[in-house]
């Protein structure tokens, strides 16, 4: 259920949690992608309502913000009329009959408090970000796509118009550089725009190291990064799209409580 978490309480009133793909019981999986704690794939899997609210319980967490990521770089600035009367469903967006869509976006900021803001992944960099001092906090989807289009500095934008100042940033679960086979000419144009991406797989073909290309990108924008961020594709506990299509999600969370100690 939770690969990674940082208690509010140790951190400023900032939390920060990464998911994984077990159950809160301990139950295993039956070798479908989406089978586990999965907090995504809504069209094949009805457990997620039922996830997502044992995660709220665990984390004592109010409304979960999530947005339809399309592999972009637009930032929902969620603001106090995108939380009234928040209700679970509201999770599920139009997948659940009346519900309105989600907001398209790969990147969420707020400084409302007892709001978590989530992203959803399987391969793909969960990226969140805080500034405990003022408050500000958002989330990044970073896969391929979205990193070269650039879905940080954009979050980072975002945050510090929003007043942050001294940005953090914590890298969850994602496909390693050891993994992320790609097309050579593909690499060399990345590398060639990002060279901390440049990798090679245990077989000696071209691949991109995402995190150490976030890492880098992060650390240019004056943001200091930690990489907490075990591979997808080695680790049978964390969804995997490109080891099983269709697979279910796991999440990067952030939020602020209301009343810091």
């Amino acid at each position: 259920m939770l690969r990674f978490v940082i208690d509010p309480g140790a951190n400023h009133g900032v939390g920060v949690a990464f998911t994984d793909r077990v159950d809160p019981d301990g139950r295993g999986w039956g070798g479908h992608g989406f089978d586990g704690f999965n907090l995504g794939r809504t069209d094949e899997d009805p457990n997620v309502l039922e996830h997502v609210g044992a995660l709220r319980a665990r984390l004592n967490l109010g409304p979960v913000m999530v947005c339809h990521q399309v592999h972009g770089k637009d930032v929902w600035r969620v603001g106090p009329d995108d939380i009234e009367g928040w209700i679970p469903q509201h999770y599920l967006g139009d997948a659940v009959a009346g519900q309105q869509k989600l907001p398209i976006a790969d990147a969420m900021v707020t400084d409302l408090p007892g709001v978590a803001l989530a992203i959803r992944v399987a391969d793909c960099m969960p990226v969140v970000l805080a500034d405990p001092s003022t408050g500000v906090i958002g989330v990044a989807h970073a896969g391929r796509v979205g990193f070269l289009a650039g879905v940080l500095p954009a979050t980072v934008e975002a945050m510090r118009d929003m007043g942050a100042t001294d940005v953090l940033a914590w890298i969850g679960p994602h496909i390693c550089g050891s993994c992320y086979e790609v097309p050579a000419d593909m690499a060399e144009q990345v590398w060639s725009e990002h060279p901390a991406t440049r990798a090679v797989t245990r077989h000696g073909t071209p691949a991109i190291d995402l995190g150490s290309g976030a890492l880098a990108q992060l650390e240019s924008l004056g943001v200091a990064a930690v990489g907490l961020d075990p591979c997808t594709f080695e680790g049978q506990d964390l969804f995997s799209h490109r080891r099983d299509h269709g697979a279910g999600r796991l999440a990067g969370l952030v939020w602020r409580v209301p009343n810091p100690q």
